[in-house]
């Protein structure tokens, strides 16, 4: 993939008088910190307004933050006009253990789980063991949620290939599988090479997946950062990426408005190829995923 155009490109042909409204879905973390829960908050009550479609909680490696998230959904539920959903993975935890919360989320009105196999504890990107009375993969806990209720369950997918998988074709069979245990849509891993994600999910079509799949949209401003995220779970970072940050490392507005610029951009350019659907990490800000909303066309109601 080549840099984008401009601003003046695709963007202004997407949202309204373009390509139809974006449905979009936005991804936060639990707080490990009073001064983090407001930052969290904070966010939450400035994207509530778009009406995303979802927002997803995430779960830290090995089950870490289970508490904090069941918290953070249940508070959603209650205080929120969000749909939340909240990520569970099979690390670390017997079946019981998986099953018990999966349990508590339905009694507590959560009816949407995204199922990961989750990283192991300590560095992402460590040695998986399942263990002996767990869930193996993504797969059987896929199948496991769906047995305790009728919940929409959205799993992971990999864009370029899963660093543990031996190919192509083997990350699309396990998609398939995960479909088959009752996945009712995908959400990608954050990419930034446009031109191989339309590749892939064309094979990914062509296989006979048909659920809904959410390109992963991340509008980081700290390359440094964004590079560690992305080293462990080989996502490739292309070069004009980096010649765009280059030199900036004391200049944080300019990399913020870049940061914004690239992320609208790939938005636009994966409307007009046909996806409706985007995922925002937002790493609990919301100042860059709002901002792309506006340009996209997903603004808040007008006032009656």
């Amino acid at each position: 993939m080549t840099p984008p155009d401009s601003a003046l490109g695709p963007v202004a042909r997407a949202g309204v008088g373009g390509t139809p409204r974006p449905s979009v879905s936005f991804e936060f973390s639990p707080p490990k910190t009073p001064e983090a829960e407001a930052a969290l908050w904070e966010a939450i009550r400035r994207l509530e307004p778009l009406n995303p479609a979802f927002v997803s909680v995430t779960y830290g490696a090995g089950g870490s933050t289970r508490d904090r998230t069941h918290r953070t959904v249940v508070r959603m539920l209650q205080e929120t006009t969000l749909k939340p959903a909240a990520h569970l993975t099979c690390v670390e935890a017997s079946r019981a253990e998986v099953d018990e919360v999966v349990q508590g989320y339905w009694d507590a009105g959560i009816r949407h789980i995204v199922a990961l196999r989750g990283d192991p504890p300590g560095a992402i990107g460590g040695i998986y063991t399942p263990r002996a009375d767990g869930y193996r993969n993504a797969t059987e806990l896929t199948e496991g949620v769906r047995a305790v209720g009728d919940f929409e369950v959205s799993v992971g997918l990999y864009p370029q290939i899963h660093p543990e998988s031996p190919g192509l074709e083997h990350d699309i069979d396990v998609l398939k599988a995960k479909v088959d245990a009752g996945a009712t849509r995908a959400i990608t891993q954050f990419f930034f090479d446009i031109d191989a994600f339309l590749r892939f999910m064309e094979k990914v079509r062509k296989a006979g997946v048909t659920i809904p799949i959410s390109p992963g949209i991340m509008p980081v401003s700290n390359y440094k950062g964004l590079r560690k995220m992305a080293g462990p779970v080989g996502i490739t970072l292309p070069g004009w990426l980096a010649n765009l940050f280059d030199g900036l490392d004391r200049d944080p507005e300019t990399r913020r408005l870049i940061a914004a610029s690239v992320a609208t951009e790939m938005c636009a350019r994966l409307a007009e190829e046909g996806f409706a659907d985007f995922h925002f990490y937002t790493l609990n800000r919301a100042d860059l995923v709002y901002a792309i909303c506006r340009v996209l066309g997903v603004r808040e109601p007008e006032p009656a």
